[in-house]
């Protein structure tokens, strides 16, 4: 039995799909001295995360993780995905200073500081 190339297009898409990222929904708001970014991230732990600001232009936020996996399981309900996270979004403008980050409880919070946008790259403590 030969395979098809649509076969081969549609396995690979499949694929492609369970390997890519999941977006992380954000929550955004301006501090006094900072831009706090609050995003949730279950089944991680700091050592999985990384955080980076580039310095552009435009100056950007991105973060990602990676998920360890659950094995092969036969689910009876399957609606969240094991794989990785990622979200990256355009700083406003007068924010791009230091970056701090924390990991508690699933919740990620990211304080970009007020300032000249540098790269930076930090873990979550």
């Amino acid at each position: 039995m030969s395979t098809s190339n649509e076969d081969v297009t549609r396995a690979t898409a499949a694929t492609e799909a369970e390997m890519a990222p999941q977006p992380v929904p954000i929550n955004v708001y301006e501090a006094s001295e900072a831009l706090v970014v609050v995003a949730p991230l279950p089944a991680v732990t700091a050592a999985d995360v990384q955080v980076e600001v580039h310095a552009g232009p435009p100056a950007t936020l991105r973060f990602w993780a990676h998920v360890r996996s659950s094995g092969n399981r036969q689910y009876l309900v399957h609606e969240w995905e094991y794989g990785g996270y990622e979200r990256q979004f355009e700083l406003p403008d007068g924010f791009g200073g230091a970056v701090e980050a924390t990991l508690n409880n699933g919740q990620l919070v990211v304080r970009v500081l007020r300032g000249e946008p540098v790269d930076a790259t930090v873990t979550p403590s």
